[in-house]
């Protein structure tokens, strides 16, 4: 970027210099034109030449290096530069906003084992996870990862499956139960028997997804390339018509003065304006973006978001909050704020997420001389004495074993049941809530026929329950990333050819997801680096109505490039028509060419245009 800039201002002072000084020899002139044209235009040659050998013959590059070398040929000089000069600064624009690299996802991905605790001898050794043998039993201790996937032959402990399902609430594992790697232990330690070797695991699997999912990826292609493969073959064709056609067919014409005319007609027929305005206006849709919180990566993304036809979602933290909460406490023959008060005494010095939850609705203070034991009991819940009183709370397990008399509560989310002195007392439920504008932005979506589908790793009754309240056309479940993977390269296959699908997700399991999609679209605010890092448009306000104003932009941008075309286009074609009938000059030309630019640029600063709510 810095060396093309560079190069774009020297060939800038070099060509105002030729214009504005009249040298003694106009030898000086003209190699001042020569270095400044080489400069800027040098590497477009090359890949003209470079893609007609590769077949692409009609593209860009081709137009540009015709229609300047023409100039040449006329001894239009001046234009030429310009014409090359122009284009450049357009593609430097172009090049700004466009993604300029993808880093290696993996090293923001922190789900990577370091190293694996194995049963060795009888002695415990630490090694490579690439080292560690299908059959062998490892030790994962409260905070470690799970290096390598397999089944507990012994103890209990809740898993932080964040990094695989996305979803807040530990699972609650215990022996003979699958665990796979990249879950981290939260409080017991564990014995697993492992059934995959490193490179087959769950989490090797992931990386892999996510460093391969962006090579299987179809971009959207720059607009002024799907634009210059039509306009060059038409262009040239016509100017070799004027050069050819006139001389046999009228007898007075002669090759040179109909040559001059075909090579004036190249020149004329260099959409300057389309080159400049273009570029410019997805310059100014990416810049309108950013004012509303959205962060688009390439012009090319800007574009897709105008052909989206499905659009899917990842559910917590991109639909939901993705923050737990209490959202009922049912008392039974005593006082709601009493069986917080328990509840939270006995919950006091843990730090499980539901914990947390229930600690942050109660509004007195905690006194922690009420509390004289607590006692966690892995997978179930906590046994408790409080203000003498023997409490348990936990999950319908911890009911069970301790044979209370309760009733199961069949509401969506996680249920907290609380028994005092062997008595139930009622339940607190806790679950995500839904963000504000995700129904009015599923309903929009709807409304304008555009697809759409929530994929979660959350339960089944969890995810069609929030899929029902915000109207979503249809929701998959319990899925790892691998599965969001399938589930997605299904849905490419159901849109049209020229059709894009858009995902939007938060977490570090959605990152192969987003590589994957035409479009990924990250909740920037609280997402994963790797998450934001994979997307290819970054929401940083969280909000999914944005994901709504993004596709407007889209729409509007697309609708200023057409009418910069058209506008273009007819007033050439009027300009080429005198060219090439010899009425108009070289310089009235080139006049109408820069007029017709400026048009265009002022039309496309309307994209800067953005209100923000």
């Amino acid at each position: 970027m810095k060396k093309r800039a560079i190069k774009i201002i020297i060939a800038s002072i070099l060509f105002i210099l030729a214009i504005a000084i009249p040298f003694p020899s106009i030898w000086v002139n003209k190699t001042l034109y020569l270095i400044s044209y080489l400069l800027v235009g040098l590497n477009i040659l090359k890949k003209a030449i470079r893609n007609i050998f590769r077949g692409k013959v009609f593209d860009e590059n081709f137009l540009m290096s015709v229609a300047t070398l023409g100039a040449f040929a006329i001894g239009e000089l001046s234009e030429a530069v310009a014409v090359m000069l122009f284009y450049q600064v357009g593609e430097l624009f172009q090049s700004y906003a466009v993604d300029k690299s993808r880093k290696s996802i993996s090293s923001l991905m922190n789900i990577r084992p370091d190293y694996a605790n194995v049963f060795r001898d009888g002695k415990e050794e630490k090694v490579n996870p690439d080292d560690v043998k299908i059959g062998e039993i490892i030790i994962v201790k409260p905070g470690e990862k799970v290096p390598l996937d397999g089944t507990i032959i012994e103890g209990k402990t809740s898993l932080d499956t964040k990094a695989l399902t996305g979803e807040s609430i530990p699972r609650e594992v215990e022996e003979n139960e699958e665990v796979l790697s990249g879950c981290i232990n939260l409080n017991g330690l564990i014995k697993i028997k492992v059934s995959k070797e490193f490179g087959e695991s769950t989490v090797s699997k992931i990386l892999n997804l996510v460093e391969n999912a962006s090579s299987r990826k179809s971009k959207s292609e720059n607009f002024i390339t799907k634009f210059a493969r039509y306009y060059t073959p038409i262009v040239v064709i016509i100017a070799v018509f004027i050069a050819i056609l006139p001389p046999i067919i009228i007898k007075e014409a002669t090759f040179v003065d109909w040559v001059y005319r075909a090579l004036s007609f190249l020149v004329v027929s260099c959409p300057c304006a389309l080159v400049i305005s273009i570029p410019l206006s997805f310059f100014g849709g990416i810049g309108g973006a950013s004012k509303l919180g959205i962060l688009i990566k390439g012009s090319n993304y800007l574009e897709a978001l105008s052909k989206t036809e499905i659009i899917v979602f990842d559910k917590t933290g991109t639909l939901t909050e993705g923050v737990f909460e209490v959202q009922k406490i049912n008392a039974i023959g005593i006082e709601e704020q009493e069986l917080l008060k328990f509840a939270v005494h006995s919950e006091y010095y843990s730090n499980h997420p539901i914990s947390k939850s229930i600690k942050n609705v109660y509004k007195n203070k905690v006194d922690e001389k009420l509390i004289s034991k607590t006692e966690e009991i892995s997978g179930q819940g906590i046994f408790a004495i409080v203000d003498n009183k023997e409490v348990l709370v936990g999950n319908e397990k911890l009911m069970k074993e301790n044979k209370i008399n309760f009733e199961i509560c069949n509401e969506i989310g996680t249920i907290l049941y609380v028994a005092i002195n062997r008595k139930y007392s009622g339940y607190i439920l806790i679950s995500d809530r839904i963000k504000q504008d995700s129904k009015i932005t599923i309903n929009s979506l709807n409304s304008k026929k555009i697809k759409t589908v929530m994929l979660t790793g959350d339960k089944k009754e969890v995810g069609e329950s929030v899929a029902s309240k915000i109207n979503i056309n249809s929701v998959y479940t319990e899925l790892l990333p691998d599965g969001k993977v399938e589930k997605v390269e299904e849905l490419m296959k159901q849109k049209s050819e020229k059709g894009k699908l858009a995902f939007a997700g938060d977490g570090i399991n959605d990152a192969p997801v987003l590589a994957l999609a035409d479009i990924g679209i990250a909740m920037g605010g609280l997402g994963a680096d790797s998450a934001i890092e994979a997307a290819d448009i970054v929401i940083m306000t969280d909000e999914p109505s944005k994901i709504l104003d993004a596709i407007k932009l889209s729409k509007k941008n697309m609708r200023i490039v057409k009418e910069n075309i058209v506008f273009a286009i007819f007033v050439k074609i009027l300009v080429l028509i005198l060219s090439a009938f010899g009425i108009s000059t070289m310089w009235e030309a080139v006049f109408a060419d820069v007029g017709v630019a400026v048009i265009a640029i002022i039309n496309s600063l309307r994209m800067l245009r953005v209100k923000n709510k």
